[in-house]
């Protein structure tokens, strides 16, 4: 297991320094120049900057960059590959995701990253002399970390070796726990967390809290089977105060044409110190700040803006006077800023779901976009809108497949982006190569979810009725219709989450976790139309990834055995 025996960049050196040593404990040397476990965990301080890294860690593994992150919502029943790779984000399966392929390692080593980095904090807690409620909240803190990377570990693969000690030396002798072995190791370390951190209201901005952690304890005990369980820990986060959803405008554009949705997605009103009491754990984004990732200059961070948004500027048709009537830049406005048309919403996440009620806020002008104005000041065409001139659109698959399409503009920040991005800062054009970022904090726990996952656990106990309330306290926010215990089923939840999170969600988790991937991707993504073998080429035994080759190789002394239907 590569990511045990090579922890961190500053017990590396230590640990080639001594491995395969075995000399008497009065010759061991303790390191004085050089950071280690040994002389690196000694102040409250020194953990606490151990436990930032893993808020980091973990806000990079499932939320920065265009590749890794997106795994969870490319080539699922929310959306495709329009770009025609592939090899690249799941454009085809066999080809996308194999036993040597970057996806299914990558995220077996940031968990495994995340598991040891834990287990030393853990480990060196013990020889502290902290007071029993120092330890106790360390200690909480650290575990949400490890549990939340053992449920993701279950989720993705199933089974897979656990590890709660620090590991100084290589070991060679891994073999796989029980998937449920897996869950109830993730369900043990949430609830300890969970009864012993803070209330939401009583942590910083961007911190883990009681209320955080029982949502992560609700889905894994949903993960157990445990619905019981699954519904006493949501509660306890539905039941708290200081945690509401959101109902009334509110935020930095709260005065602009809108609805209280919209509003969830404003550049700064994802926080608690925004009057935001429905996020319960949100990653934290500062441009052009040491720590805050994103920058104005260069791509960095969050990127479904560059993933989700269309490409109009790409638009290849001119008015009669023969201009483009969309700037040849992206904009800071509807048009969805500096998106490159990659991942295209399936038929079903973008038309199907919204059958039940189009006039679902949700799927408001505002927060679905369908249409946009044509932007270029220049053009005969300006502020008129495309749907105008379908005429002159739609020649091509490409036109709606990449150029223009309906997208959730949560993905972006219509006239919010930093003003260091502007090219002309009156039109709101955007430099190419800064642009593409999701340039706000980004949910990764909402209350609207909590909800849905205690709908799941009631489903899960038979009571369609009980179930049936919290979907319809979700749907009334959005001033939807409200659905009667008769039509709740485990696909009207999973649609009611694509009509709630969409892109937010790590969809691909979700689907793993209830066996669903193969069913609702085969149903729902029929992927790119011009391609042979885009999205229609899930296969079952891809509900779950395989064990990357590289980790069975290396373990010489056990067999870490390969999921069912991958190559050896």
């Amino acid at each position: 297991m590569r990511y045990f025996a090579s922890i961190n960049k500053w017990v590396l050196l230590i640990t080639i320094l001594t491995a395969g040593c075995n000399e008497k404990e009065i010759l061991r040397e303790v390191p004085k120049d050089f950071a280690s476990p040994e002389n690196s965990f000694i102040t409250e301080s020194d953990f606490n900057s151990a436990i930032i890294a893993l808020y980091d860690l973990t806000r990079g593994t499932l939320s920065e960059g265009e590749h890794r992150p997106l795994d969870h919502i490319y080539g699922t029943d929310l959306g495709y590959n329009a770009a025609q790779q592939l090899n690249e984000r799941f454009g085809s399966y066999p080809a996308t995701l194999t036993t040597t392929s970057v996806q299914a390692l990558f995220h077996w080593q940031q968990y495994y990253k995340i598991i040891s980095s834990a287990n030393i904090i853990l480990n060196r807690l013990g020889n502290t002399s902290f007071t029993d409620d120092q330890k106790k909240a360390i200690e909480a803190e650290t575990r949400v970390f490890r549990g939340l990377a053992y449920r993701n570990l279950a989720h993705l693969y199933g089974g897979v070796p656990i590890e709660l000690n620090e590991v100084s030396s290589p070991k060679t002798d891994y073999t796989r726990a029980s998937r449920q072995q897996v869950y109830q190791q993730a369900a043990d370390d949430l609830a300890f967390a969970a009864s012993l951190l803070p209330d939401v209201e009583q942590v910083k901005d961007g911190k883990v809290s009681a209320s955080a952690a029982n949502h992560l304890l609700s889905e894994t005990y949903l993960s157990l089977g445990r619905f019981q369980d699954a519904v006493d820990a949501a509660s306890k986060v539905i039941a708290n105060t200081n945690n509401k959803l959101m109902t009334q405008r509110f935020g930095s554009l709260s005065k602009q044409p809108g609805d209280v949705y919209w509003d969830l997605f404003r550049r700064f009103n994802q926080n608690r110190s925004a009057g935001n009491s429905e996020g319960i754990w949100v990653f934290q984004y500062e441009v052009d700040v040491l720590g805050g990732v994103v920058r104005s200059a260069s791509l960095a961070g969050p990127m479904l803006e560059r993933d989700h948004s269309p490409r109009p500027y790409s638009f290849p048709y001119k008015d009669p006077s023969g201009i483009s009537p969309f700037l040849s830049l992206g904009v800071s406005d509807y048009t969805g800023g500096r998106g490159i048309g990659r991942f295209r919403g399936t038929n079903h996440f973008t038309y199907g779901i919204w059958k039940y009620d189009w006039n679902d806020i949700r799927n408001s002008e505002y927060n679905f976009v369908r249409d946009v104005k044509f932007n270029n000041p220049a053009s005969a065409w300006y502020g008129q809108k495309l749907s105008d001139h379908l005429s002159v659109f739609r020649k091509t698959l490409d036109d709606t497949i990449r150029n223009f399409y309906p997208y959730q503009s949560k993905v972006t920040t219509p006239g919010q982006h930093p003003a260091e991005l502007f090219v002309d800062p009156v039109l709101k054009t955007l430099n190419a190569s800064g642009a593409g970022t999701t340039y706000s904090d980004q949910y990764f726990i909402r209350l609207a979810e909590t909800y849905l996952l205690r709908a799941e656990a009631h489903l899960g106990l038979g009571d369609q009725m009980a179930a049936a309330a919290d979907i319809n306290v979700v749907r009334a926010r959005a001033h939807a219709k409200l659905v009667t215990p008769a039509e709740v089923t485990i696909d009207f939840i999973l649609d009611e989450r694509m009509r709630e999170l969409g892109v937010e969600e790590k969809r691909r988790l979700t689907l793993n976790r209830l066996g669903l991937l193969y069913a609702r991707t085969a149903k729902y993504c029929n992927g790119h139309p011009t391609a042979a073998h885009f999205g229609v080429d899930v296969e079952p035994h891809n509900n779950l990834f395989p064990i990357p080759y590289s980790e069975i190789e290396r373990n010489t002394n056990a067999v870490i055995e390969q999921n069912p239907g991958y190559a050896k």
